[in-house]
C-alpha cells in the first residue's frame, strides 16, 4: 500500500525515516506543521526525530514520532561521540529529512549519510534538494521541506498538549520578559514590561510572568514595580506552560520560544521585536498572533504595545 503525494508521486510505506530538528523551543513549535505533514505523507513509516536533550521530553509527547533520538552535538575533536553519530546514520534509514539545515547537518550528510539513503536537504548532492527559502516564514519552510519529499501540507493538532488548566482567575495576561541571554538587544526592557503590567492590572487583567530561571532578574525588576504581578518564572514545565498560555487573554513577549507556543495555541499573542528579528522569517504563526517592531526595541512604549494588543485580542478564535 502507498500514500499519494500532491504531485501524484507514490510514497512507499513501511519506511524507516529520520527527521533532524535540534531546537530551540520556538523552532520546534514552528516545525509542528512540518512534523504533522511528514506523518501524513508517511503514515506507516517508522518515524524518528533526532533532536537535543532539552527537547526530548517535548518531542516524545508529540503524536508524530515513533521514537526520539538524542544528538549530543559533539565537538569535532570528540571522536568517540562522532563515531557514535556515524553509527546512528548507518542504521538503514530509507530517508532523512533535514529540518535543521545547519552547517552541522550538512557535515552529517557529507561524512555520515550512506549514498543509498535519500536525503531531503540543502546539499546539492542530496536526492531531494531544497530551493532557496530565504524570506520564508520558518513554519512554511518546514512544510515546504516535507512537500519536497512528497508529503501533503497538514496543520498539526495541538490537543496532545493537555496538562490540567491552571487554577487562576480570569482574565489574565502572560508576560514573557526574557529571551536568549546571548542576545540582550532582543529584550524589551523590564521597565516597559512593568508599565504594561500596571496598565493591564488597572484594566482588570491580572499580569502573570513566565519564562525560565535565567529570566528571573527581569521578573524581580517587574515585581518590584508592580506588586499585583503573579510570578511563574522557572516554575512551569513545557506542558504546564502550554496550559497557562492557552487560557490567557493576552500573551506579550520577546522573540522567544513561549511566544511562538502561545501563538500556535491560538492565544492572542504579540511579539515585541528589535532589528535583530526578521518578521518575514520569524514572526509567530497563528490566527491571533501579531508583532510590533522597532530597530531599537527600547523605543517601543507600553502604550504602543497596548494599542497593538487590542487588535489581536479582538481577533476571532
Amino acid at each position: 500500500m502507498t500514500a499519494m503525494a500532491p504531485n501524484n508521486q507514490k510514497i512507499p510505506n513501511n519506511q524507516k525515516i529520520m527527521v533532524i530538528k535540534h531546537g530551540a523551543l520556538g523552532d520546534m513549535v514552528q516545525a509542528l506543521d512540518g512534523f504533522a505533514s511528514l506523518r501524513a505523507g508517511h503514515p506507516n513509516a517508522h518515524l524518528s526525530l533526532l533532536t537535543t536533550a532539552p527537547f526530548a521530553g517535548f518531542a516524545r509527547a508529540m503524536p508524530f514520532f515513533d521514537d526520539v533520538l538524542i544528538d549530543p552535538r559533539a565537538k569535532p575533536w570528540n571522536l568517540s561521540a562522532l563515531a557514535q553519530m556515524r553509527g546512528l546514520f548507518q542504521q538503514g534509514w530509507t530517508r532523512i529529512y533535514d529540518f535543521q539545515s545547519s552547517k552541522r547537518t550538512r557535515r552529517y550528510f557529507q561524512f555520515f549519510v550512506p549514498a543509498a539513503t535519500e536525503f531531503v536537504g540543502v546539499p546539492m548532492k542530496a536526492s531531494h534538494t531544497l530551493p532557496d527559502m530565504t524570506g520564508m516564514n520558518n513554519r512554511d519552510r518546514m512544510v515546504k521541506t516535507a512537500a519536497i519529499g512528497g508529503c501533503p501540507a497538514v496543520s498539526a493538532p495541538m490537543d496532545w498538549l493537555n496538562a490540567p488548566r491552571p487554577d487562576l482567575a480570569q482574565p489574565y495576561a502572560v508576560l514573557i520578559p526574557g529571551c536568549s541571554p546571548a542576545k540582550p538587544a532582543k529584550r524589551w526592557p523590564a521597565s516597559r514590561f512593568a508599565n504594561l503590567a500596571q496598565s493591564l492590572f488597572e484594566s482588570g487583567i491580572t499580569p502573570i510572568l513566565a519564562g525560565t530561571a535565567v529570566d528571573q532578574d527581569a521578573g524581580e525588576e517587574i515585581k518590584a514595580s508592580v506588586t499585583a504581578v503573579i510570578d511563574k518564572i522557572g516554575q512551569t514545565s513545557l506542558m504546564d506552560l502550554a496550559a497557562l498560555l492557552r487560557d490567557a487573554a493576552l500573551v506579550v513577549g520577546n522573540d522567544t520560544g513561549p511566544v511562538f507556543l502561545a501563538a500556535r495555541l491560538q492565544a492572542p499573542t504579540l511579539m515585541v521585536m528589535s532589528r535583530h528579528t526578521d518578521p518575514s522569517m520569524s514572526a509567530p504563526f497563528g490566527d491571533r498572533a501579531n508583532w510590533i517592531k522597532r530597530d531599537d526595541i527600547t523605543t517601543i512604549t507600553a502604550d504602543m504595545v497596548l494599542d497593538a494588543a487590542e487588535e489581536v485580542m479582538k481577533s476571532p478564535t
